[in-house]
């Protein structure tokens, strides 16, 4: 096809000299456009003019060519026939496509077939160009083709801008978080520390015990937010003893009947303490239920089985451990060994038989560790620190 026949005229087939210098306003400027046609004379037209306007220009003659350029350069347009003499325009759009989804690719034909330009349009082109056209024509589709390619990236550059601002958000909130929730259980180490000084007779015993319970919670492959609940539980679970009177609390004797009816009220003392503290919402259900027994006969709710949370179920077998090998003023501590006897003895009774049965696969070395590491009061451990307590093996 000649040059005459692609551009309709306009005088001599050319653009005054005054609208040849002027580009349409806004029309980008250094973009780098790949022109496709197997017609010499056609391609440097196209070419010419684009590049009068102030594009680089790259041409192909056929697709196999336009597709090595594709790999060795970067384009912001494509402009190609679709009929070749080496294969189909429509094949190789498919391939730019699916290469560079985002490259606008206009279609330029001498076919008047509007089932064509659909079809193109559906395989991914940007426009659709029939010759012959004017000069004006052509550069209006190169001006909203790079505004299209243009907006594309600037849609993904604040995508990945908005993306990069909520994952900062995200993790100075997580890391917040995790300040918060350290000054929390600061907090609470302080309520405790407070409880042993009240209770002298149990000093150190709820730092202890939620070692332990930490230590036998991961082996029963508790996860990890569900132990920080079970923990904070286990350290606080005799709080209520806070509100029980000092002649009850640190009587040398036995307690009368009538006494023991109020110091069993620290569970559920206890309890309302917590509650209404969000955070420790959920362990208050543990504090609340630490004094149940597996078969019902324990207290303030004689629940029974599971109908007893999880975390009291550890923890009963953890406190009873660290209440055996632990001095009382009525008696020396016994043994790890004694201790496992006792609490072999009291499964299915006292304790849930599933926790007994992970506690007995723990070996007595990890236990006389945890102690150790809180008695001697090294300075790496943290009552709620999940992650310090080693995983116990179990065989």
């Amino acid at each position: 096809m000649h040059v005459a026949e692609m551009v309709a005229p306009n005088g001599a087939g050319k653009l005054p000299a005054a609208e040849e210098m002027r580009a349409p306003t806004g029309l980008r400027k250094m973009a780098r456009i790949l022109v496709v046609d197997d017609e010499a004379h056609v391609r440097s037209m196209i070419g010419a003019t684009l590049e009068r306007r102030g594009f680089e220009v790259l041409m192909a003659s056929c697709g196999r060519d336009a597709m090595a350029m594709l790999e060795e350069n970067s384009f912001d347009l494509v402009l190609t026939d679709i009929v070749m003499k080496d294969g189909n325009g429509i094949a190789l759009l498919e391939r730019m496509h699916g290469q560079q989804p985002n490259l606008p690719v206009v279609m330029v034909t001498a076919i008047h077939d509007i089932s064509v330009a659909i079809d193109s349009m559906r395989r991914g082109a940007f426009d659709y160009l029939l010759k012959p056209f004017e000069r004006e024509h052509l550069l209006s589709i190169v001006q909203r083709a790079l505004d299209h390619r243009m907006a594309l990236e600037e849609s993904h550059t604040y995508q990945q801008n908005l993306e990069h601002v909520v994952r900062a958000r995200t993790e100075m909130l997580h890391q917040a978080m995790e300040d918060l929730e350290h000054s929390y259980d600061v907090t609470l180490e302080a309520l405790g520390d407070a409880l042993d000084l009240k209770d002298s007779e149990t000093e150190g015993h709820s730092k202890r015990v939620t070692a332990y319970t930490i230590a036998l919670a991961r082996a029963m492959g508790i996860s990890p937010a569900d132990i920080k609940v079970i923990a904070r539980g286990a350290f606080l679970h005799d709080i209520g003893k806070m509100a029980i009177p000092d002649e009850i609390l640190r009587k040398p004797g036995k307690l009368t009947p009538e006494e023991q009816e109020v110091m069993r009220e620290h569970c559920t003392r206890g309890y309302h303490m917590l509650r209404k503290i969000p955070f420790l919402a959920e362990a208050a259900e543990i504090v609340f239920s630490h004094q149940e027994h597996f078969d019902g006969s324990g207290y303030p709710g004689g629940l029974r089985g599971s109908e007893i949370p999880i975390g009291s179920r550890i923890f009963a077998v953890a406190d009873t451990l660290d209440a055996i090998t632990s001095d009382r003023p009525y008696r020396k501590a016994r043994s790890f060994d004694a201790a496992r006897e006792e609490i072999l003895r009291c499964s299915g009774t006292q304790f849930d038989p599933a926790v007994v049965e992970v506690f007995l696969k723990i070996p007595n070395e990890l236990w006389h560790e945890l102690r150790s590491e809180i008695t001697g009061q090294n300075k790496r451990f943290s009552t709620f620190d999940i992650n310090h307590a080693p995983k116990p093996p179990l065989m």
